[in-house]
């Protein structure tokens, strides 16, 4: 492998991983401060990606205004399931809403392949050509996929460390019981909350399906590296999902060479063994949402 395919999969790598960063973070969310493995995530991803479609077909909205109205209608969705679902089990044990999560993603999954069948499908996009320098070749479609996906990190980053709504959103995390006795709204943010995770699932599912296809499995295939990546860097850890999320998708590009595209699942399986046997906490090394 020459340096100028090392550079071309690092480049690679690092925009899969800005995507990745999306849902692991949405998931880290919810980790955070529900204490469950959010496993609807990845269907989530595929709802977005699906209805901006959707949009795209029947009204023949550009992307961008597809986009936006798939994450309001992924956000609602999210929403409605923390209402009707996951706040009936909260108190209850975290296998609890575990489970119900994973019965709300093959819901989901099966909705959309009913609906939309299990043909593959792509968004509207102009054909561009790569822009090369010196071999170093790089798709201006990706880096646009990058670009928003960063603006929405920092986005979400801001929100939760500079605002009263990440402070409001610790304090419950900490203890929803003293953040009810001090005057906070805990089902409203809670409803805030997954308003904003399902807008983020949402938003993954449309630059997922920009850099490659749209079908019904493919939040499934995207769950396993988000909750790695959620684990590499440290669960309930924002900034920690997003450095886990880079860390693996650039590993798994550069060892593509070495096993093929095949198997890049399978080293995310391998990392989260790796990981939770021999540092549980992750890269960040904490358990809750920020401090």
């Amino acid at each position: 492998m020459t340096w100028i395919d090392f550079v071309n999969l690092l480049i690679n790598g690092l925009i899969e991983g800005l995507v990745v960063a999306l849902p692991a973070l949405a998931m880290t969310l919810v980790m955070g401060v529900n204490r469950f493995p959010n496993a609807a995530t990845g269907d989530m991803l595929t709802t977005g990606a699906y209805a901006a479609v959707a949009v795209q077909l029947l009204g023949g909205w550009p992307l961008w205004a597809a986009a936006l109205i798939s994450m309001v209608v992924t956000a609602v969705v999210s929403a409605g399931s923390y209402t009707l679902i996951f706040r009936k089990l909260a108190g209850r044990p975290m296998v609890s809403s575990m489970l119900a999560a994973i019965g709300l993603g093959f819901l989901l999954r099966s909705l959309i392949g009913f609906f939309a069948g299990h043909d593959q499908r792509t968004f509207d996009l102009p054909l561009v050509r790569a822009w090369n320098f010196g071999g170093i070749r790089v798709l201006p479609t990706d880096l646009a996929i990058a670009a928003v996906a960063a603006v929405c990190l920092l986005v979400v980053f801001v929100l939760i460390y500079r605002t009263s709504f990440g402070r409001q959103l610790r304090a419950v995390a900490d203890s929803a019981d003293l953040a009810r006795a001090s005057g906070i709204r805990a089902n409203g943010l809670m409803l805030s909350l997954w308003l904003l995770v399902g807008a983020l699932s949402s938003l993954g599912g449309v630059l997922l399906g920009m850099k490659a296809v749209v079908s019904p499995e493919m939040g499934w295939e995207s769950l396993i590296p988000a909750f790695a990546a959620m684990v590499l860097g440290g669960i309930g850890s924002p900034v920690g999902a997003v450095l886990g999320a880079l860390l693996l998708c650039v590993a798994q590009e550069l060892a593509v060479p070495l096993m093929g595209p095949s198997y890049k699942l399978v080293l995310s399986f391998v990392v989260l063994a790796l990981v939770l046997l021999v540092r549980p906490a992750g890269i960040m090394g904490r358990v809750q949402l920020v401090r």
